[in-house]
């Protein structure tokens, strides 16, 4: 168990390009937060959702978005800044195939930065990332310039960018990065399950 960081699960987006509320659909018998929730809760000492408005089907501590439509950004700093421990391991409640070996890994190389985030295929997974909130005040200074972009946002922080080699161990497939967005992504990851 990593007993310093907290788990935050996002679970607050619009999905506007699934057409319905992805937190709730259906996939290996359960709902898609409950996959993520059984995947990530054994590991920590706290797991915690960052919701828009409360979701009472889920039995969990629940932190509402003190801005609307602040996206991304708003949930994680909303969360971080109610969570008790120093740092916190984040995922998108779209992300079933969050690998518990891969988490371990990222977890180990933490140290004095704000984030540890991964790079696959040449792009920033801000997802499935570690961020400590004495990253807070970089992402509020972010946020008041008026960018919500979570991506924006860390550029102006130290962080340790993960290459996709060194995580090919952990998850040979890096399936920890296959978010679902549309409903043609859920048709895949229900064939992939």
């Amino acid at each position: 168990m990593i007993n310093d960081c907290t788990a935050i699960i996002l679970a607050g987006g619009d999905s506007r390009r699934m057409g319905r509320d992805k937190a709730m659909l259906p996939f290996a018998n359960q709902t898609l937060i409950q996959s993520v929730i059984e995947t990530v809760q054994p590991l920590f000492s706290a797991t915690m959702l960052s919701v828009r408005e409360t979701r009472s089907e889920i039995n969990l501590p629940q932190v509402c978005d003190t801005q609307d439509n602040g996206g991304p950004l708003v949930g994680l700093i909303t969360a971080l800044e109610k969570i008790t421990t120093s740092w916190a391991f984040v995922v998108a409640c779209d992300m079933p195939f969050v690998s518990p070996a891969l988490v371990k890994q990222l977890a180990k190389i933490r140290a004095q930065q704000h984030a540890i985030v991964p790079v696959v295929h040449g792009q920033f997974q801000p997802l499935a990332a570690f961020y400590s909130t004495s990253g807070i005040p970089f992402m509020r200074a972010s946020l008041s310039l008026g960018n919500k972009s979570l991506l924006g946002a860390i550029r102006n922080m130290q962080v340790s960018y993960i290459d996709e080699m060194e995580m090919l161990q952990a998850d040979p497939q890096l399936l920890s990065f296959f978010d679902l967005d549309t409903p043609q992504d859920l048709l895949v990851a229900q064939g992939m399950r």
